[in-house]
């Protein structure tokens, strides 16, 4: 029997963080905040803090699709967000549970490399991603260093650099896509691009002086999620979760 509870249901398809910094634990965190039940598909148990990745250990795609089935005989989730993919077999597996149970509001965190430096998806697993999962996406989220990557370009340097790398990549991929700044050296904000149906729309926030911290990316996407899910459109469930994301890194450096 489906689930009649009132809140509506988010699922991360991701890693797990041994340090609950980031990954599936961040995720799940975020859904809370804001009022959304969540849901999880555990695609790789990591061993890592904040400084650094010492081991990864994957889970069989099949089990990785399996517990998106599970997820969703019990409730159909009102929006999906995916983060550490690992591999072209998860990514494949990914893709044809998504696609099988016709789910809506994808959010894909690109999640390439961990804060730390680790690589945590392969090469081939990239590709994948790119032509089988982001068609099926409503909103792509890479930082700069990712924009780069599924561009195939130059890194991006500047803010004018973003918005053209925003345009450009959402007009490939035919998704919206959010390019996140925060890398960039300049200015006092932190700016994040988005473009979508043509338009470009920025969110700023002030900078956190000297503060890093790890799993930011997934919060923000796994907060995107969570908007949409509550029903709100794409820049409003980005424009809110700008604001999320600005207060937690404000409350970190304030402890």
């Amino acid at each position: 029997m489906k689930s009649t509870r009132s809140h509506p249901l988010a699922l991360t398809v991701a890693g797990s963080d041994s340090s609950g910094g980031a990954g599936v634990q961040a995720d799940l965190r975020a859904f809370w905040a804001l009022g959304v039940r969540g849901a999880s598909a555990i695609t790789a148990i990591t061993c890592q803090n904040a400084r650094e990745v010492t081991g990864v250990q994957t889970a069989r795609a099949a089990i990785v699709a399996r517990q998106i089935e599970a997820v969703c005989d019990e409730a159909r989730p009102a929006a999906v967000k995916t983060g550490m993919l690992a591999n072209a077999a998860i990514v494949a597996a990914v893709v044809r549970e998504l696609a099988r149970q016709r789910l809506k509001n994808i959010v894909v965190d690109p999640v390439m490399v961990s804060s730390s430096g680790h690589r945590l998806l392969s090469a081939p697993a990239v590709a994948a991603l790119r032509d089988k999962l982001l068609p099926l996406a409503m909103l792509v989220t890479p930082n700069l260093d990712e924009a780069r990557v599924l561009l195939g370009g130059e890194p991006i340097r500047g803010i004018e650099e973003m918005r053209e790398a925003t345009k450009r990549l959402s007009a490939r991929l035919g998704i919206a896509v959010l390019i996140k700044g925060g890398h960039l050296p300049e200015g006092e904000a932190a700016v994040d691009v988005l473009c979508e149906s043509g338009r470009l729309h920025e969110f700023r926030a002030s900078r956190v002086a000297g503060m890093k911290i790890h799993g930011s990316g997934c919060i923000y996407s796994a907060a995107i999620a969570a908007w949409l899910a509550r029903g709100a459109g794409l820049v409003e469930a980005v424009r809110r979760a700008k604001s999320h994301v600005t207060k937690q890194f404000q409350s970190r450096c304030r402890v």
